[in-house]
């Protein structure tokens, strides 16, 4: 445990960030780790709990309880209280393979069941973990993970995205050669592309991919496996496949007007975007600039549209978000251990506050109609409001509300695993996703295993990252003894 009673006499910490009016005139890392001494602070304030349930990792329908991962939080939170750094990086990376991408994109489950999370906030663990893993990098500790020999066997993962990268990172460590194929022209899938810089900085991306390259990981990029690259090839050349492509395919909203080229996919948006920051294309085909957005949906996706579009220099965005805006406070947390439910702002909504002097998100609201006119040009879209809060009281007529728009994103979640691979490698698919046995990831094709979101459908990095793990076992045990038994046959 940390220090004894220390969770009475310490307040949580917030990670200090860049100034919200500051920071949308760039595109850098907002937020900053703990100094030591605060992080150290922080872990005193974890107590001995009886059962920890920020590392019990159960899936609870949508949401999670605690890290799915198994961290050892109240150890490296008690290492980091005495001061030491290294041990509690090293019981990190036990568990974890990228500590660096959590701790900056993960919306933190452990935090929301942690037992003081019940009537008090909750220990900082995430920004705890930032700090233990900046802290090995700028001190050295963080080295390529070689093998001390080679097995002679090949694997090839299909997707570079955090379950890809970890399924990677597992299996060279254990002796397999492993080439990582990615359709872009680098690798990192979302943690990438579909991450926004100042939440995620590319340098950091950058930064692993070098560490894993120098410990023997191929990285083929540029290729579309299944057309560029088909099965009979991966299977005569390979021990093992992994495909683990995420679940990309974008849900829609097809409404009157939807041809219209001024309403696109959010993560094209976002994608375009990045590629456009850091020069891998010539100008974007969708920008925010100078114009009235509309982003629908409100997740986080959505809301990182909204960041991008300040950035920009939009004349001014709305978030559609079908609920009920949440209570300002809530007495304890009847919804412990999942997270509690009251009203926050999120980075791109504080910012979007900071410029405009309110927050974007429009509540209880769905969209009805895209307004388009004749040449296809959008003018702005129809909605209807929803929630039950905002109906009290109003006709039919004030329930219908008009907002101008010149770009429309579309941020409503994806449908599953877009459908080329699994068509050109006679996958099963159950629910858009590739089947796979819950226990060995295992396809219908001999060889072949699915992990992260292709196999369990849209989660969060932690999941990716346990998919990763888990696959990698798999694989490798098949690996190993189909090997075996073509050396004895």
């Amino acid at each position: 445990m940390g220090e004894f009673k220390g969770f009475l006499k310490y307040d949580r910490k917030k990670q200090d960030e860049a100034d919200p009016r500051e920071r949308i005139g760039n595109y850098d890392a907002f937020q900053h780790r703990f100094c030591n001494d605060e992080a150290s602070e922080q872990g005193a304030r974890c107590m001995d709990c009886g059962t920890p349930f920020c590392q019990t990792g159960t899936g609870v329908g949508k949401e999670t309880v605690g890290c799915p991962i198994g961290n050892y939080i109240p150890e490296w939170n008690d290492l980091v209280h005495q001061g030491d750094f290294r041990e509690a990086y090293r019981r990190l990376a036990e568990t974890n393979n990228f500590p660096e991408f959590t701790g900056s994109v993960c919306p933190a489950p452990c935090e929301s069941s942690c037992v003081l999370a019940i009537n008090s906030e909750p220990v900082a663990i995430k920004g705890i973990e930032r700090t233990i893993i900046d802290e090995a990098y700028e001190q050295d500790w963080v080295k390529p993970r070689k093998p001390k020999h080679r097995l002679g066997t090949r694997i090839a993962i299909i997707g570079s995205g955090p379950a890809g990268l970890t399924a990677a990172d597992e299996m060279n460590s254990w002796g397999h050669d492993v080439d990582v194929y990615e359709r872009d022209a680098k690798p990192g899938g979302l943690l990438r592309y579909g991450i926004p810089n100042m939440k995620l900085d590319k340098e950091v991306v950058e930064r692993r991919i070098s560490i894993m390259q120098a410990a023997g990981i191929r990285f083929i990029c540029d290729v579309n496996v299944g057309s560029d690259v088909t099965y009979d090839t991966l299977d005569a050349e390979y021990d093992a496949v992994i495909v683990a492509v995420g679940a990309r395919k974008q849900r829609d909203l097809k409404l009157e007007g939807r041809q219209s080229r001024d309403i696109q996919f959010a993560m094209d948006y976002l994608t375009e975007q990045t590629k456009y920051h850091f020069g891998e294309i010539d100008e974007p085909g969708v920008t925010a600039e100078g114009k009235h957005v509309i982003v629908i949906g409100g997740g986080d996706t959505g809301a990182d549209c909204v960041a991008m579009a300040l950035r920009e220099d939009c004349k001014s965005v709305f978030q559609f978000n079908k609920y009920d805006r949440l209570p300002d406070e809530m007495k304890g947390n009847p919804f412990w251990p999942l997270e509690k439910q009251t009203f926050k702002l999120d980075y791109a909504h504080a910012e979007y506050q900071a410029k405009f002097g309110i927050e974007p998100r429009a509540y209880g609201v769905q969209t009805m109609g895209y307004d388009v006119d004749m040449i296809g040009d959008l003018k702005g879209v129809n909605t209807q409001v929803l929630g039950q809060e905002s109906l009290s009281g109003m006709t039919l007529e004030e329930r219908e509300r008009y907002f101008k728009a010149d770009l429309i994103l579309l941020s409503i979640g994806f449908e599953g695993v877009e459908s080329e691979l699994p068509k050109a490698f006679n996958l099963h698919m159950e629910q858009n996703k590739i089947a796979a046995d819950e226990d060995n990831y295992k396809t219908n094709r001999r060889k072949v295993f699915a992990a992260g979101d292709a196999r369990r459908g849209q989660s969060l990095v932690v999941w990716a990252i346990k998919e990763g793990r888990g696959v990698a076992k798999a694989a490798h045990k098949f690996a190993v003894q189909n090997k075996m038994f073509h050396k004895t046959g």
